[in-house]
């Protein structure tokens, strides 16, 4: 554990300190951050914000070491199914017209480095629209 993982007591706040670099690199490039950890009947998604026009659906993942896979290849179907079933509720729920372009990114953080993949899976689904 280096120095920085010491203070922190569970997955959850280590989780939210990446969440958080990852908001903070967002803004750097210009992005509107709408809403972070937004929860609904289906799950979580990490991060919901603006690029331009662009609505986006950010999932957030650390990984230490590569010994269990990348950050990026933790976001298998099933949890891209998830985030599109709560983006779904989102927009519903925001009243987010049809039209309006939405993009699934994930942001990967390993060992320090930020790697955001925009487009990183394309909508799998029954959309509500």
């Amino acid at each position: 554990m280096d120095k920085e993982e010491k203070g922190i007591k569970n997955k959850r706040e280590l989780g939210a300190k990446y969440e958080k670099t990852a908001m903070e690199y967002l803004q750097t490039k210009g992005v509107h951050i709408l809403q972070s950890n937004y929860r609904n009947r289906y799950g979580e998604i990490d991060i919901v914000a603006l690029d331009g026009d662009t609505l986006c659906f950010v999932e957030v993942k650390y990984r230490k070491t590569g010994k269990a896979g990348t950050s990026e290849e933790s976001v298998g179907y099933a949890k891209q199914k998830q985030i599109c079933k709560i983006s779904d509720f989102y927009r519903m729920q925001n009243q987010i017209p049809f039209h309006t372009p939405v993009r699934f990114d994930v942001i990967a953080v390993n060992d320090d480095r930020i790697r955001w993949m925009k487009n990183a899976f394309d909508y799998c689904g029954n959309s509500y629209f």
